[in-house]
């Protein structure tokens, strides 16, 4: 295999070494996701839990429900949902908006769609480590045009987490994290690096992309794709339409995962401790006493 079956830009281009296909399911109340972390094929990618491209119209939704231990970042493709939780924090997220949210020792919220019609976007869960999980929980937010973004050669970038084409965002990683939106007109082409030893993936939104190396098959929307060991990743867009993608990496913590729904620890005691103070409300539950979403 020549050079230029690689890419010019890595000496070691992170190559695809797995593929899954997110399949439809049922979540909360009548949404429906589609999965792609978070399941039996591919059950984490340390320090990413789940993710899901979520799609859900009135009246269904995702009612009052719990967290602790991680945090889950939302950002949204289409329409919009409101978000309100137990300590008072509510707002909307519209189209292009993403809302960081920390769980860390407990928040309880509610996620409704805030129009007619599907509302769409996806969800990230990243752990914190366990000097982490037990923090106050907190939020950071950007409205869509406050995500700083750039455009050169067919190539559109948001930068939701990190660093790209020389705009970096805003957001606070407590868990090392980049998060790239990428839209590429036809015959444009990508390279991007990547932190060394952090693990990334692919979420293809639409369209289909060549991913890795110049000769592989293209991919299409809806698939996962976790990346070796590398310096960067290079996409060409060689079809006809665009294509977008997300492009994820993080520092893996390298820590025992314990998860039961929606808590995520590092032992099955501290996992038995969380349900019983979700239940008593108490070490950081104590607003669900009295609390219901409106």
């Amino acid at each position: 295999m020549s050079e230029s079956d690689h890419s010019s830009d890595f000496n070691t281009p992170r190559l695809v070494v797995k593929k899954v296909l997110a399949k439809l399911q049922h979540e909360g109340d009548g949404a429906v996701v589609r999965r792609g972390i978070g399941r039996s094929d591919l059950r984490n990618l340390d320090p990413f839990l789940m993710l899901d491209e979520f799609s859900v119209s009135p009246p269904a939704g995702f009612p009052d429900h719990p967290h602790r231990g991680f945090e889950t970042v939302t950002y949204m493709l289409q329409g919009a949902v409101t978000h309100q939780d137990f300590a008072g924090h509510k707002g909307t997220i519209r189209t292009g908006d993403v809302q960081w949210m920390t769980a860390g020792r407990g928040i309880i919220h509610s996620e409704m769609p805030a129009g007619e019609g599907p509302q769409k976007g996806l969800q990230l869960w990243i752990n914190l480590s366990s000097n982490d999980k037990m923090i106050e929980p907190r939020y950071q937010e950007l409205t869509s045009d406050a995500i700083p973004s750039a455009e050169n050669d067919g190539v559109e970038v948001r930068v939701i987490a990190g660093e790209s084409m020389g705009v970096r965002s805003p957001v606070y990683t407590r868990t090392p994290t980049m998060y790239l939106d990428f839209s590429l007109k036809p015959r444009a082409q990508i390279h991007q690096s990547i932190p060394e030893g952090w693990n990334s993936f692919v979420y293809v939104i639409e369209g289909e992309g060549v991913f890795g190396t110049r000769n592989s098959s293209p991919v299409s929307a809806h698939h996962v794709l976790v990346l070796g060991p590398g310096e960067g990743l290079s996409v060409w867009n060689r079809s006809s339409k665009p294509l977008r993608f997300i492009l994820v990496g993080g520092q893996p913590l390298n820590e025992a995962v314990v998860q039961h729904g929606p808590f995520v620890m590092n032992t099955q005691a501290e996992i038995d401790q969380t349900i019983e103070d979700y239940y008593y409300y108490k070490n950081g539950f104590e607003n669900a006493k009295y609390w219901r979403s409106q």
